[in-house]
C-alpha cells in the first residue's frame, strides 16, 4: 500500500486506495491517444484459460502491459508491482510495457492503447483503474489475458482474473505482532498514520488496534489522517505529533511518504511497520515488523501460472493469511517465542479458528 489498493479494498495502501505505493529496461509507455472502435482456484490455477498462454496473440513473443494509478517509483506498493513484472520478464526473456500515474478517467483509453501494442496480458496494479475492464471485451483486446486486483465493488467477468485478499486478516496480524513487542517493552499506546479518511483506512486502523488488544487488552491507538498518502511533510508532522502524545509503536500506513515517516520514528526509537512489503533488511529507514501484502507478490504468482498456461480467466484467486505464502506478517528480530506466537496466531486465522471480522468488531 503501500497502504493497499486501497486496502482494496479500495485497500491499497490490496489499490492501499492508495496507494498506497528493471532489469530488462523493458520500455515503453502506452499512448493515451488510442481509441477503440465466482470461483477460487488453488494457487496452481485450474486448467488454463484457453488463450494459449503466455504468447496469447501468437506473435512469437510475450509482452506484459502494466497500468498503475500510482507512482511506479514509490519504493512501496505500486513499485513492487512493476518490479515483479520486470524481474519475472527478465527471467523469461519477455518484455514489459508499463505506465504509472494513470488517472482513473484515462484507464479505458490506456488499456486500449496497450492492446494496440500487441500485449499478451493487461495487468492493472490496483482496482482504481477498473474503468479499463470493458476493453477486455472489445475486439482490440480479444487476444489478451487480464489480471486485476479485486475489491468489494468489482464484478467478476469472463475475460479477467481477479486477485483478492482480506485486509482484516493481515491488519489484525500486524496489530498482534505489534502487541507482542509492546507487551515485552511495557508499552500501551500505539499510533496509525495514513492518508485519506475512507472506509478502508478507518477499518484498517480498527483491525490494527484489535490485533494489539489481543495481546495488550488496555492498549490505545491514536489515528491521524493526513489526507495524502504521498506527502512526506504531512506524514512527518503526524508522526512527530503522535510521538509527542506517547505512541511507542507507529504504523505509517502510507505510500510514497512511508520512508520519511519511518525515519522520524527511527530517530525517536519508536517501533514501526511496513505497509505491504518485506523490508526487514532495510537499515535506512529501519522497520521492526514487515506486513506483507505486496501486490507484486501476488502478481508474480500469477505470472508463474501464466507462463505455464495455467492462469484461468473468469475466476477469482483469494489469498489467505495462514494458508498461502502471502499475505503474511513477520517480526524482523523476534525475541523469545514471539515468532512462534505470531505464526500460531496466523495459522489460527487460516484454519478459521479465529474470525478476523469478529475480532475487529469485538476489540477494534
Amino acid at each position: 500500500m503501500t497502504a493497499r489498493s486501497s486496502l482494496r479494498r479500495c485497500r491499497a495502501p490490496l489499490g492501499l486506495a492508495l496507494a498506497l505505493t528493471g532489469a530488462l529496461v523493458l520500455s515503453g509507455c502506452a499512448s493515451n491517444e488510442a481509441t477503440a472502435a465466482k470461483t477460487t482456484p488453488e494457487a496452481s490455477g485450474s486448467g488454463g484459460s484457453g488463450l494459449n498462454e503466455p504468447d496469447v496473440n501468437g506473435d512469437g513473443k510475450v509482452v506484459i502491459g502494466v497500468l498503475s494509478p500510482g507512482d511506479i517509483n514509490d519504493h512501496g506498493y505500486y513499485e513492487s508491482f512493476v518490479d515483479s513484472a520486470d524481474a519475472f520478464a527478465k527471467e523469461k526473456g519477455w518484455k514489459v510495457i508499463k505506465r504509472g500515474s494513470v488517472p482513473a478517467s484515462d484507464a479505458l483509453t490506456a488499456a486500449r492503447a496497450l492492446c494496440q501494442q500487441h500485449v499478451d496480458m493487461v495487468a492493472l496494479a490496483a482496482s482504481e483503474l477498473k474503468a479499463a475492464i470493458p476493453a477486455s471485451e472489445e475486439p482490440v483486446c480479444a487476444k489478451t489475458a487480464w489480471y486485476v486486483p479485486s475489491s468489494a465493488n468489482l464484478d467478476q467477468t469472463p475475460r479477467i482474473l481477479l486477485s483478492s485478499d482480506n485486509p482484516n486478516q493481515s491488519m489484525l496480524a500486524a496489530g498482534y505482532a505489534a502487541g507482542l513487542k509492546m507487551k515485552a517493552a511495557g508499552y500501551t499506546k500505539a499510533g496509525f498514520v495514513t492518508g485519506i479518511k475512507a472506509d478502508f483506512s478507518v477499518l484498517g486502523a480498527k483491525a490494527f488496534l484489535a490485533g494489539i488488544r489481543e495481546v495488550v487488552p488496555k492498549a490505545t491507538l491514536v489515528s491521524t489522517y493526513t489526507g495524502d498518502f504521498n506527502d512526506s511533510a504531512k506524514a512527518k508532522e503526524a508522526i512527530q505529533a503522535q510521538i509527542s502524545q506517547g505512541a511507542k509503536v507507529i504504523y505509517p500506513y502510507l505510500g510514497g511518504a512511508t520512508d520519511a515517516a519511518a525515519q522520524v520514528a527511527n530517530a525517536s526509537g519508536v517501533l514501526t511497520l511496513t505497509p505491504g512489503t518485506d523490508r526487514c533488511d532495510s537499515t535506512s529507514p529501519k522497520f521492526d515488523i514487515s506486513v506483507i501484502f505486496s501486490p507484486g507478490d501476488y502478481f508474480r504468482a500469477a505470472l508463474e501460472n501464466f507462463a505455464k498456461d495455467d492462469l484461468k480467466m473468469g475466476t477469482t484467486r483469494v489469498w489467505q493469511l495462514g494458508v498461502d505464502r502471502f499475505p503474511t506478517v513477520k517480526i524482523c528480530k523476534g525475541q523469545g517465542d514471539e515468532d512462534q506466537q505470531l505464526a500460531e496466531f496466523m495459522k489460527k486465522i487460516g484454519s478459521k479458528a479465529i474470525d478476523p471480522e469478529a475480532e475487529v468488531k469485538r476489540l477494534g
